[in-house]
């Protein structure tokens, strides 16, 4: 499976991304080349999904860094370090998005005394692996899942973790997606997701692509299906996870993840390893962003749904208590409570 939504160009000038506020109704594709583009994108949702949004800012950073003309090594270095903190303020709760641009930008700082040429080189490698390692990551990560489901499973999804959120497969829809190849048979209750509607517009998009079966429901019949017993697991992905295990991911998540605990339905989290920050103790530790108000009153809508002057708390994520979740599944394995103790140990040679 080959990545289209964020695409690196062949002359390293631009990234080419899918525009995800125009799904599901049309399929449109923006070339960026700015700082400002990359901001824009990131920013307004165009691309959005942690791993997606790490990946096409690290791309994002080598292409502009490559429009510099700069031979400098001082001043290349301190322009690219500037827009590395430019385009990291765009969004603050995913982890994916700085440890991309840090990865990048130490490519070129470890290439000091070697040229800015030997610089540029080391960064269009690094932001290349980081899509590749993505890309082998949601495999992994996949096959991990469908050790955890049955053939036939009913799968209730929150929010967007598809292949346009990633590179391929996705983390929280990869299980389902990889079991379709397979021969596997599920059905899929997605929340709708609001205020957003990532997964009326994206995840119920890509399911029926790929010729999953799937119902949408509005979040609050969340309660409903699992009462039915339609509902066997919640799979959700996720923008980071704390060190005891609290993860941030889109708002309604930990909402699900209570309906799930009290009706006993298994509750996974499905994320690579880059999302998992162990240099933030607990989800009270985790910037949450709040979003334009006007997201909730007038987007989507012909004319405005609330009155104009009223209030608006609009947080783009939520942080589900370590206890509510079954397992987080990664790339490295399945971690489970007390994750203070799986996750040092699962990723402990890497941190």
């Amino acid at each position: 499976m080959k990545a289209e939504n964020v695409v690196l160009s062949g002359d390293g000038k631009s990234v080419v991304i899918i525009d995800q506020t125009k799904l599901p109704n049309k399929t449109v594709f923006v070339e960026l080349r700015t700082s400002e583009d990359f901001y824009d994108a990131i920013h307004e949702l165009k691309v959005r999904g942690a791993p997606a949004i790490g990946i096409c800012a690290g791309m994002g950073l080598y292409v502009i860094a490559n429009s510099f003309g700069e031979t400098d090594e001082k001043v290349f270095l301190s322009k690219m370090h500037d827009v590395s903190v430019y385009i990291n303020s765009s969004r603050p709760t995913a982890v994916n998005l700085k440890h991309a641009l840090d990865r990048v930008e130490k490519a070129a700082t470890d290439c000091r005394g070697r040229g800015v040429a030997e610089m540029l080189s080391a960064m269009h490698n690094e932001s290349v692996a980081i899509q590749e390692e993505d890309i082998a990551m949601c495999k992994s990560i996949s096959e991990y899942g469908l050790t955890l489901v049955k053939d036939g499973y009913g799968i209730l999804t929150h929010c967007n973790a598809g292949p346009l959120a990633t590179s391929c497969y996705g983390t929280g829809l990869g299980t389902l997606l990889l079991g379709k190849e397979r021969g596997y048979t599920f059905h899929a209750y997605t929340d709708e997701t609001r205020p957003l509607l990532q997964g009326a517009r994206l995840t119920a998009y890509e399911l029926d692509k790929a010729g999953i079966d799937v119902t949408l429901i509005c979040d609050n019949m969340a309660s409903i299906v699992m009462k039915q017993g339609k509902v066997n697991a919640c799979f959700v992905g996720c923008d980071r996870v704390a060190a005891n295990g609290d993860t941030a991911n889109k708002i309604g998540t930990s909402g699900v993840a209570v309906l799930a605990k009290y009706y006993g339905v298994p509750f996974y989290v499905f994320c690579p390893s880059s999302t998992i920050d162990m240099d933030c103790k607990t989800g009270a530790d985790i910037v949450i962003e709040e979003r334009d108000p006007d997201e909730i009153k007038t987007k989507f809508y012909a004319e405005p749904m609330a009155p104009a002057d009223v209030r608006c708390y609009n947080p783009a994520f939520d942080v589900t208590d370590a206890e509510l979740i079954t397992a987080i599944v990664t790339e490295r394995g399945i971690c489970r409570y007390p994750y203070t103790e799986s996750l040092a140990e699962l990723f402990k040679d890497i941190r």
